[in-house]
């Protein structure tokens, strides 16, 4: 059977049962573990399915998997680019955004990596990855969007400094800069943000001019904004004029 023939396959078997084990799915097409881990390693890149630790799902309707299911071609594609700007022996922040989980497949290119995160699906998935020290901050978890937050989560990301720091938001706009659906959240990226050498604000070209509930940074908080191919010459021109750099 060909890739592109098991592939498809796998995602007929999500939609029946909604999450699969690798090896229900090597089983299942009569393969190796290791030749269906590249198939959702490939179907994650595109943003068709979530990887699970030792399986896949399908997005599901809510928390964490409601945000990754929106978009899953644009988030794709910046998590790609964004990946791209790691380089082997970082260190890195990388917050609970579903954005930023999509690098978690070209990160695995690296041969040494230090991820300081709270984020417990990119611990899932990243874990036990040859030459990578994984670092999650403690806290209290929020079981929705399955990442931990609080005092202790900020206290704990306060006590290191990154090379560089993966962060998302809700909305962003030349006149309001970074919002956030809520408190947690923009603490979060606040403390990452101002602890790395640079930060990376990965945003797809709907939360683009659009302002969230709560207003918490300024565009300096950021060295760069990486974002979609859907983002408009107006605004790349209103932003690049603004002193944005863009990534895209």
């Amino acid at each position: 059977m060909s890739s592109k023939a098991r592939q498809k396959g796998i995602l007929e078997q999500l939609k029946v049962g909604e999450e699969s084990s690798v090896k229900e799915l090597a089983d299942l097409f009569e393969t190796s573990d290791i030749t269906i881990r590249r198939d959702l390693v490939a179907l994650s890149e595109k943003g068709l399915l979530v990887r699970t630790h030792g399986g896949a799902m399908l997005p599901e309707s809510t928390g964490f998997h409601q945000k990754e299911s929106r978009n899953n071609e644009a988030k794709a594609y910046i998590g790609k680019l964004a990946a791209s700007y790691v380089k082997a022996g970082d260190i890195i922040f990388m917050d609970c955004g579903s954005t930023v989980f999509q690098m978690c497949a070209h990160l695995r290119k690296l041969e040494r990596l230090t991820i300081i995160t709270n984020s417990l699906p990119i611990v899932s998935e990243l874990l036990g990855q040859p030459g990578f020290t994984i670092n999650l901050a403690g806290g209290e978890i929020d079981v929705g969007r399955k990442a931990v937050h609080g005092r202790v989560a900020l206290e704990h990301i306060a006590r290191y400094k990154a090379d560089k720091a993966f962060v998302g938001v809700d909305g962003f706009s030349l006149a309001n800069g970074l919002s956030a659906s809520g408190e947690k959240e923009a603490s979060m990226t606040l403390a990452m943000g101002s602890r790395a050498k640079e930060t990376y604000l990965l945003c797809d070209g709907t939360k683009l001019e659009k302002d969230s509930y709560l207003q918490f940074a300024a565009p300096s908080l950021f060295d760069f904004l990486v974002t979609d191919k859907s983002v408009t010459t107006d605004i790349i021109n209103k932003y690049r004029k603004a002193g944005i750099r863009l990534v895209c």
